[in-house]
């Protein structure tokens, strides 16, 4: 029976039977077959895959999966359950799978069955997450650590005093709407560039991004943290960098014109120690190969998604994680073929500089 005291007032003027069956069809209709919202069956990938096919589609164990969502769970828990919220178990393999994979957010979101916006947002939150655990797991290292790293080095090269190499890279993205032309490199391609250091162990101790892909490797030093620190005296040490850096006090760049047999063997040595820099973000791309494909996202977010692979990384190499076995032979060292030499030096890191040079050559 339908209550016709629900009918607009226009309804009660037409007295033709004809005119108001079709509205009161059309109502009646609207009112019986409401669309009612489903909740999809999402699939807890923990309850099916064992920890090779974890490690190759999350690059992490079990064991070391569940640490990562118990020490993110706070700031993933939504505050209520309503509208059927993504868990933060959930909310963690999502975005694993797209930094693993490099696809875009729908291919493993198909999988959970939740939808393409759902995937965006969860790769945001556990984005800006991770991010915010950089200062425990992505920090420059105490004076104990700093010791060790400069023992290795020493060992490894002769050269006393390293506690770590630097170098750029560049995370290719889609061109930006706003100031296009800054982010387009040298090579050609939208980009951000960010910098890196490593220590012996190839753990990521220092990660600038946030400049776009035309900004100079020598700038970027030039106006971090890192650099104020060194100059400053807050950090003992040396790193060392190609000839795409100035010579400083704190950082150590190849001889550009070698005339002696010792200074051969200097660039010799340097090349080799700091090639532990190409390789560290050579494994860095390929355990999480977003970084090495395009990213279709605003500069901002992709800045946000390299902290978050760096502070994965570091997690991994802690806790010893393998690369999934396919990825082991394709690990290259990231070579800058093309490269703008910087000839500021300074005087008293020429001075420096000169005594490596007769160290090694002992």
């Amino acid at each position: 029976m339908i209550n016709y005291s629900y009918f607009p007032f226009e309804l009660i003027r037409y007295n033709n039977y004809k005119t108001m069956a079709p509205l009161i069809y059309r109502l009646h209709d609207r009112q019986a077959f409401r669309h009612e919202r489903v909740m999809r069956d999402r699939t807890n990938p923990l309850d099916i895959y064992g920890d090779r096919e974890l490690i190759e589609r999350f690059r992490f164990s079990r064991v070391e999966l569940l640490e990562l969502i118990n020490e993110l769970s706070p700031q993933l828990q939504h505050v209520t359950d309503r509208n059927g919220p993504l868990s933060p178990t959930l909310q963690v393999l999502i975005s694993l799978r797209f930094y693993a994979s490099g696809s875009f957010q729908n291919t493993f979101a198909d999988m959970v069955n939740v939808s393409r916006s759902t995937a965006c947002r969860a790769i945001q939150r556990v984005s800006l997450a991770l991010q915010s655990r950089a200062q425990i797991h992505g920090r420059l290292p105490t004076q104990e650590e700093a010791t060790l790293s400069k023992d290795k080095f020493r060992r490894d090269s002769g050269i006393p005093g390293i506690f770590g190499c630097i170098d750029g890279t560049h995370v290719r993205i889609e061109a930006p709407s706003k100031n296009e032309y800054l982010f387009v490199n040298r090579k050609g391609f939208h980009s951000i560039n960010v910098q890196v250091v490593c220590d012996a162990n190839m753990k990521l101790i220092d990660v600038v991004a946030r400049w776009y892909g035309s900004a100079h490797d020598a700038r970027i030093l030039r106006e971090s943290a890192l650099a104020q620190m060194c100059e400053e005296g807050r950090l003992s040490g040396i790193m060392l960098g190609d000839s795409g850096y100035p010579l400083k006090k704190y950082l150590m760049t190849p001889v550009m014109v070698p005339r002696t047999e010792q200074e051969r063997q200097f660039n010799y040595v340097h090349s080799r120690t700091r090639s532990i820099i190409e390789r560290c973000i050579g494994v860095l791309k390929r355990r999480f190969h977003c970084l090495h494909s395009e990213i279709r996202m605003a500069p901002e977010r992709v800045c946000t998604i390299v902290c978050a692979a760096a502070v994965l990384h570091n997690i991994c190499t802690d806790k010893r994680v393998p690369l999934p076995a396919e990825d082991l032979g394709l690990v290259e060292a990231e070579v800058e073929h093309i490269r703008e030499q910087v000839a500021e030096e300074d005087v008293a890191a020429r001075l420096i500089r000169s005594n490596i040079i007769r160290l090694i050559s002992l």
